[in-house]
């Protein structure tokens, strides 16, 4: 009996060894590039945890869910179905970051693939895993293109908001921000409260963004 050879008892399979070393090695092969991609692109800059656990969880569930269905239009719907989901979820709620979605709609399409390719070689299948992390890498080195920090302000002197003063307003605004700020855009003006909404563009060497520029308004605390 060759060692590979299925094992059962009283016709009943017990033990496929052939196919649980496939299932390790894909399963390994899965979670070291998501894990790679989450761990080195997408944790330095957001720092949140919570997303972490939420990627790789979600990845494995849709990885194992994939790959022990039967049927190839099977595993096509139900990949469609889940994207389909979360793109319901993120038209729907404010809660969950468009970055965080983009990189949950990247992970599951990467476990989808993993788990689906049945007929190819680990070797065929690293490449997609390759490439999904070259394309991860390009976009968050600033490779292709360069990313410029910014922040939103509620600015309380709105008399230098006008078109001909926006070298006083960005002056102003380098005076009390300390940042080097490069430009300003201008958003909503309240006149009753002397206040506007503005979304400054500044250069800082150190700084690679995080997900606090985009937010308009403090968190509530739950």
């Amino acid at each position: 009996m060759s060692f590979l050879e299925p094992i059962s008892v009283m016709g009943v399979p017990v033990l496929d060894i052939r196919g649980l070393l496939e299932l390790l090695v894909r399963f390994a092969l899965n979670i070291l590039a998501v894990g790679s991609i989450v761990r080195f692109f997408y944790y330095p800059k957001s720092q949140r945890r919570d997303y972490y656990f939420t990627f790789i969880l979600i990845s494995v569930s849709i990885f194992m869910l994939v790959y022990y269905m039967e049927g190839a239009k099977l595993k096509v719907g139900a990949a469609l179905g889940l994207f389909a989901i979360f793109g319901i979820i993120r038209y729907r709620t404010e809660a969950v970051p468009i970055r965080e979605m983009t990189y949950l709609f990247f992970l599951v399409a990467l476990s989808v693939i993993n788990g689906m390719a049945e007929e190819m070689s680990i070797i065929e299948l690293m490449i997609p895993n390759l490439i999904f992390i070259l394309v991860a890498w390009l976009f968050e080195s600033s490779r292709l293109v360069r990313h410029v920090p910014s922040k939103y302000i509620c600015y309380d002197n709105i008399s230098l908001i006008t078109p001909e003063r926006r070298a006083d307003l960005i002056a102003d605004l380098k005076q009390r921000t300390g940042l080097n700020v490069i430009r300003v855009e201008v958003g909503t003006i309240d006149f009753l409260r002397d206040s506007a909404l503005l979304k400054i563009y500044y250069e800082d060497a150190e700084e690679k963004g995080s997900e606090m520029e985009d937010m308009i308004r403090l968190p509530k605390n739950n």
